[in-house]
């Protein structure tokens, strides 16, 4: 008989309704070991970095990001971080282990390269909506100087119209520009994996720690490179050596050590049982004020009034 636990998620990138709950990676993962009954009177509380609602909540404080965010121990009791180490506290979750589809595609399916040779697939595409990722987008221009690249967001959008359906868009492509917002240790999201779901060669720039996480031989690792020049000079070498196109696909994606340690879902499941059999000895060592709550709101709503002054005046 599964063990009930009362949770709740509050400061996501989405709006927190029950279907999005049920929807969400971890509570699915959740699922498969315990009885999770959704509550706004939760004894365990999962909260990310989208606002600080979390301060509201006087049970166990669960903090999880998506983003380049460090977790504050002073404010919650334990955190899954892009981060290492792993400690009592800190789990290390990297996005892309929460993208649960394409990582199943990734680590069960056998690539048929010959297959995939014979498509002729185009060169290379671009798929992105954040237009600040300076280094993401000079890179573009840089490669697009060798051959033309298929961008399909709305960033730098050549296309006349934007992908619906990423994994279908990725697919026609051999090489795939997975570049992060930000290179910080660790820091690996799920631009990395969906090139590798649809069996495109990433062109990856970020986490300076990344083969740790993914073979070096199954893509291309612009941290191991002098420069971006020296990047592009060795795309332009697969892209005109069939042998040497072949020989990374038939790399595995990910390192041995991988599934044997933080993204394992047994281990995760390990993890969160030992949180849970915690409930009730002690808040770790993190401080509850609910003043930091209510300082936070007053200052939003304060800003928030300057905006909508000056946009008045202004029109």
């Amino acid at each position: 008989m599964k063990r009930k636990i009362k949770i709740y998620l509050e400061d996501f990138w989405f709006p927190i309704t029950e279907k999005a709950i049920k929807d969400f990676a971890l509570y699915r993962i959740l699922s498969k070991r315990f009885d999770l009954e959704i509550t706004k009177n939760p004894d365990f509380l999962i909260y990310s970095a989208m606002s600080r609602n979390y301060l509201k909540y006087n049970c166990v404080r669960i903090y999880y990001t998506g983003e380049n965010t460090r977790p504050n121990f002073n404010e919650c009791d334990y955190a899954f971080s892009f981060d290492y180490p792993v400690t009592e506290r800190n789990y290390r979750l990297p996005l892309y282990k929460t993208y649960l589809d394409s990582f199943d595609i990734v680590k069960n399916s056998a690539r048929d390269v010959n297959s995939i040779i014979s498509e002729g697939r185009k060169f290379c595409n671009f798929l992105y909506s954040n237009k600040r990722a300076k280094i993401r987008n000079d890179f573009f221009h840089s490669l697009s100087q060798y051959k033309s690249i298929d961008s399909g967001g709305k960033v730098l959008n050549n296309l006349g119209y934007f992908v619906d359906d990423k994994h279908e868009f990725l697919r026609n492509y051999k090489f795939t520009i997975a570049f992060e917002n930000e290179a910080y240790p660790g820091y690996t999201t799920e631009k990395i994996l969906h090139a590798f779901a649809a069996d495109s060669i990433p062109i990856y720039w970020g986490n300076p720690l990344v083969d740790r996480d993914f073979n070096p031989k199954s893509f291309i690792n612009c941290n191991d490179y002098g420069s971006f020049e020296e990047v592009i000079d060795k795309i332009i070498e697969i892209d005109n050596n069939d042998d040497l196109y072949r020989q990374y696909l038939n790399e595995p994606a990910f390192t041995d050590n991988v599934e044997n340690e933080y993204v394992n879902e047994e281990n995760i499941l390990n993890r969160f049982e030992e949180i849970f059999k915690n409930q009730g000895i002690e808040k770790v060592a993190r401080k509850t004020d609910i003043l930091k709550y209510y300082k936070h709101i007053i200052k939003y709503n304060i800003k928030e009034t300057r905006r909508k002054i000056r946009k008045l005046i202004s029109s």
